[in-house]
């Protein structure tokens, strides 16, 4: 199976020409940096347009071990799985960094979809495509060593919130922790830190607590087709 590094949430996205009537009487709603949107298992009672900033999704085994399974940036809907099968929430969403959405009722999702059928395929779109980030994810953990999967998380950050410099580097400018990558990568903490220690050595990455220099993005994406650890 071919392993994608980086999964673009814009392919998840729903058309404008939808969006924007299913949330034109949206109730807007701020979600400061490290709030909860939702949890997994709460009830399922609306949907969500993310207009600014970004969310990670997670999941949480029964032992306290945290994954994120996707990350959603600008015009993605969150939630719209529990408004298909109308149970609870499958998975917990916590916001990146300050977000601003638009939330809307099972009710006026219900009454939109019986006048819009068409929505209807915009949203499996948008199921088919976080199935096969699921099967990235899975390949990703199952084939993947250690090193790629942390480089893999690395670079699907730089997609979100890289900025490229003039000399060729991509600045990550959002505080993200190595619990978050770790979250994202699927592996122990302690072993993030092992590898982010070699490569710092190595000069591929540099930065603080505050932000990540990523210097060599050929480097790591050779890491993903690097055997297994």
């Amino acid at each position: 199976m071919a392993i994608n590094p980086i999964s673009k949430s814009r392919f998840a996205s729903v058309p404008e020409a939808l969006s924007r009537p299913l949330f034109v009487a949206a109730r807007p709603q701020d979600l400061k940096a490290g709030e909860v949107l939702f949890a997994a298992g709460d009830a399922g009672d609306g949907c969500y347009l993310l207009d600014r900033g970004l969310l990670k999704v997670t999941v949480t085994s029964s032992w306290g071990e945290e994954r994120t399974i996707a990350i959603l940036s600008p015009g993605a809907v969150v939630g719209e799985l529990s408004m298909i099968d109308e149970r609870p929430r499958s998975a917990s969403v916590v916001a990146l960094n300050d977000c601003l959405l638009r939330y809307t009722s099972r009710e006026a999702f219900a009454k939109f979809m019986a006048t819009h059928p068409e929505a209807y395929q915009a949203l499996v779109a948008i199921l088919a495509f976080r199935l096969r980030q699921a099967d990235d994810g899975l390949a990703a953990t199952t084939f993947l060593s250690v090193k790629g999967r942390v480089a893999r998380a690395l670079i699907e950050l730089a997609e979100y919130v890289g900025t490229p410099s003039s000399t060729g580097q991509i600045v990550l400018h959002e505080k993200i922790s190595v619990a978050d990558i770790a979250a994202m990568a699927g592996v122990a903490r302690e072993n993030v830190s092992r590898v982010m220690s070699e490569w710092r050595r190595l000069n591929l990455i540099t930065g603080s607590t505050h932000y990540y220099c990523l210097n060599d993005i050929a480097a790591l994406r050779r890491e993903i087709g690097g055997e297994r650890d």
